[in-house]
């Protein structure tokens, strides 16, 4: 048995929810076949409180990431409590170079999963007053047997009943999680979480992975202002301060009417020695103003008086 404990206290704890089973989990339909199965996905057997380390291991492996569960163990696990935190498992994710995308419905939990997307979800194995807390990855379905396929415990391909999985998913508020290549697009994905997952591997310094994440946001999105500035910002850390132009000058193309945008171009081009045009993006900048004026305002400062 596997414990783990949650990032929000807050969380409900009932044992049964509102509304049938029928109601919360989607029929077979043209968009989710009635039953899919990942076989491609690794089992890791889950020694006692290593459920965290292990389902993030099977499910990073999966993505094309080495990983040994003893290895992942000290990034996730905490042993004070005997478990680890979602924002533990999250961030460890990210630290690898892979998008944490969350979910949190039957919905979305099925449709990545017919998209070949394992996603770990917590559950509470226990009772609502005496919680018991556990990390498994959804490998498959079988809507018409009324079946899940897990990766749980000691246990590979566990098929579970939707009843008996909805009860204890549903005291975690459907936590689900993906972990995914940058350059996969969720099968769900929106297009402020998925940039905002993006960002995560910017945080984490994984700047390579954020320059294919932002990518793959703007292979769907081609009119989102953050992946433009955080593809230029990426490319910037990564030293490539000819790429980062390239993305800034996109973007100012595409929003002319963004402070930042011009304000990060007229750095990049000032850093690359070229004073005039970067004197006229400083300046523009600062004439469209914003909450940020200050900053724009320093830019052209700097630039004015020739310190990059």
């Amino acid at each position: 048995m596997c414990f783990a404990f949650l990032l929000h206290v807050a969380i409900s704890l009932t044992l049964t929810a509102c509304g049938t089973l029928q109601e919360k989990w989607p029929q077979p339909s043209e968009r989710l076949p009635a039953r899919h199965e990942i076989a491609s996905v690794p089992f890791y057997p889950q020694k006692a409180f290593q459920c965290g380390p292990a389902t993030l291991a099977m499910a990073l492996a999966w993505s094309g990431i080495p990983a040994d569960p003893n290895t992942l163990a000290p990034e996730v696990f905490t042993p004070s409590r005997k478990g680890s935190l979602q924002s533990a498992m999250i961030a460890a994710a990210r630290r690898h170079g892979r998008i944490a995308y969350s979910i949190s419905s039957p919905d979305a939990m099925l449709r990545e999963v017919s998209a070949g997307h394992p996603v770990v979800v917590l559950q509470n194995l226990g009772l609502s007053w005496k919680p018991v807390w556990h990390y498994a990855l959804v490998v498959g379905y079988d809507l018409n047997q009324g079946v899940l396929i897990l990766h749980s415990g000691n246990t590979p391909r566990n098929r579970l009943s939707l009843r008996v999985f909805e009860n204890t998913w549903t005291r975690s508020d459907h936590w689900g999680l993906l972990v995914l290549p940058p350059t996969r697009l969720p099968a769900t994905a929106i297009q402020h979480a998925f940039v905002s997952a993006v960002v995560g591997l910017e945080k984490a310094g994984q700047w390579q992975a954020a320059v294919e994440g932002y990518k793959t946001a703007l292979a769907c999105w081609p009119d989102s202002l953050g992946a433009h500035i955080g593809l230029g910002n990426s490319y910037y850390a990564l030293g490539d301060k000819g790429m980062a132009e390239a993305a800034f000058r996109e973007a100012t193309r595409r929003f002319p009417t963004n402070g930042s945008a011009f304000n990060n171009l007229a750095q990049v081009l000032w850093e690359q020695e070229k004073q005039h045009e970067a004197l006229e993006a400083a300046r523009k900048a600062v004439e469209l103003g914003g909450p940020l004026v200050n900053t724009y305002r320093k830019t052209l400062e700097q630039i004015q008086a020739g310190k990059p």
